[in-house]
């Protein structure tokens, strides 16, 4: 059975910074990408940032672009979202989720995280 856990969420100030993580484990990842979205209250799930297998091909959104790193730790089938200078439009509940192809669309990913609540104040 696949599970995806993300933690790290939480309550911060404007301008502050939060690390997200994503354990995955049930199945073999080799080869998969992994992303993460967002959800904000009363809005659209969207794109957020996504990072191939190798961890050497990485896309953001433009709204997260410069703020947000992805990384991952295949070893460990975690991946990561370093989030800096938060704002509070940052607030949404955080998804992570693992698929084939590195995608801005959520469609192309498989497997799906019950996600993890980051609330930027100002």
């Amino acid at each position: 059975q696949v599970q995806l856990v993300e933690s790290g969420g939480g309550l911060v100030q404007a301008g502050a910074s939060l690390r997200l993580s994503c354990a995955a484990s049930g199945r073999s990842f080799i080869g998969y990408a992994m992303a993460w979205f967002r959800q904000a209250p009363g809005k659209e799930r969207e794109f957020v940032a996504t990072i191939n297998w190798y961890g050497g091909y990485t896309v953001y959104s433009d709204s997260v672009k410069g703020r947000f790193t992805i990384s991952r730790d295949n070893a460990k089938n975690t991946v990561y979202l370093q989030m800096n200078s938060l704002k509070p439009e940052d607030t949404a509940d955080y998804f992570c989720a693992v698929g084939l192809s590195v995608s801005h669309n959520s469609g192309a990913y498989d497997y799906w995280g019950q996600g993890t609540q980051v609330t930027v104040s100002s």
